[in-house]
């Protein structure tokens, strides 16, 4: 990977210097994605798959092309994958769809971050599920002991591909198995986890793999919840309106199959093309290089942050991590950390709970939370260093 070169197609880091270290919250985004998405509304801005004019034709290849490269980027078909709105609305469509009539249990783990977490625990609220927790270990592993957990009264397990506080991958083969094998189904969160490696759907084996695209240099306010065909019709509506439908009369209504039946009302489709820009730029780029590069990252803020006395990482310095670090300094409180590195050298963190307060409590992180850095394809060892740097003066005022 040519860095230099590539840093010249985020409009953003030539306009504001800044060296972001905040793509875990949401990455930048390449010139060829924000013309995609331009290119709609300049030259279509019509609806697919309701007019028949020309502008609505066009619109309904684009969209259904854009389906097909998603779809084919994580080794999926493009009538397994649903159009959402971002993650969460994926992880809530299957947690609070499937039917629990047979089999009550949920499984996860107290490392999610909130946008699963709160669905499962708003169907244990109702009196729906039942939620239990796979064990964690205090360096951020799962326990593979608690796998035991996973029985024939289960009905899903709902896990990370990748923890977005620790940057640590779930031993997924290992869940998938187990959960299969008592007859349950698997629910991934694969928000850190789709833009950060490569990622093949059928081969991963779980029922169902929700990502966002504005965490892999797409767009925001467009995601996707990829599923089997059969995992899908275990489902009942979630949103319902226009485009779901075969037929409607006040006797009933026949509905459309996946992935129509999950995608009510007019589509965002200047998203979808402009996810599926990202999804060929990342492809160009190769996500095995990609993936190498953050291992080098990783290692290179795994460095620094030690270099600091009375530094704490969360989570393993060992495992798998893609280029993600959360850490504390002794003395200076995270939020404070995070402002005077924007002051210092316009480097952009994370502070916080990083929406996942149970799973920071987990680590061992105080009620406060911690500061994160998470680097992208765009980021280098320079701005490693002068992030080194910034914390070294920081680290004094402690």
């Amino acid at each position: 990977m040519d860095i230099d070169k590539l840093r010249a197609d985020f409009p953003v880091l030539q306009s504001s210097k800044a060296i972001y270290f905040d793509s875990a919250c949401t990455s930048l985004k390449p010139r060829a994605v924000i013309d995609a998405e331009m290119d709609y509304y300049t030259s279509l801005s019509a609806c697919a798959g309701r007019s028949h004019h020309t502008l609505a034709k066009k619109t309904e290849e684009k969209f259904a092309a854009s389906r097909e490269r998603i779809a084919k980027f994580v080794g999926a078909k493009p009538e397994e994958l649903v159009f959402t709105k971002n993650t969460s609305e994926g992880l809530n469509l299957v947690v609070r769809s499937l039917n629990y009539s047979s089999r009550k249990k949920v499984i996860t783990t107290p490392l999610e971050h909130h946008s699963l977490l709160l669905p499962i625990m708003e169907q244990q609220r109702r009196g729906i599920v039942k939620m239990e927790m796979l064990k964690v270990q205090q360096d951020g592993t799962i326990d593979d002991t608690s796998l035991s957990t996973i029985d024939s009264s289960t009905a899903l397990v709902a896990i990370h591909h990748t923890t977005n506080t620790t940057g640590i991958r779930a031993p997924l083969e290992k869940i998938v198995k187990a959960a299969h094998d008592a007859g349950a189904m698997v629910l991934i969160d694969g928000a850190q986890g789709v833009p950060h490696s490569r990622v093949d759907f059928h081969k991963l084996g779980a029922d169902f793999l929700a990502f966002s695209g504005h965490k892999m240099c797409g767009p925001t306010g467009i995601g996707c919840l990829v599923g089997k065909r059969e995992a899908f019709e275990k489902l009942d509506t979630f949103i319902v309106g226009g485009e779901t439908v075969e037929t409607v009369s006040l006797q009933g209504v026949k509905w459309k199959s996946a992935p129509k039946r999950f995608e009510a009302g007019i589509q965002n489709y200047a998203g979808a093309i402009g996810l599926a820009a990202a999804c060929d730029y990342l492809s160009k780029v190769g996500m095995q290089n990609i993936e190498e590069h953050e291992k080098k990252m990783a290692r290179a803020l795994l460095e620094a942050i030690n270099s600091i006395p009375n530094s704490t990482i969360y989570g393993s310095a060992t495992a798998q991590r893609s280029a993600l670090v959360s850490f504390n300094l002794k003395g200076v409180a995270p939020h404070q950390v995070a402002l005077m590195a924007d002051s210092l050298s316009k480097i952009a963190l994370r502070s916080g709970v990083f929406c996942a307060q149970i799973g920071m409590g987990a680590l061992g992180a105080p009620k406060e939370g911690a500061v994160r850095a998470s680097l992208y394809l765009y980021n280098t060892e320079e701005e490693v260093r002068i992030f080194a740097e910034a914390m070294q003066k920081i680290a004094k005022l402690g």
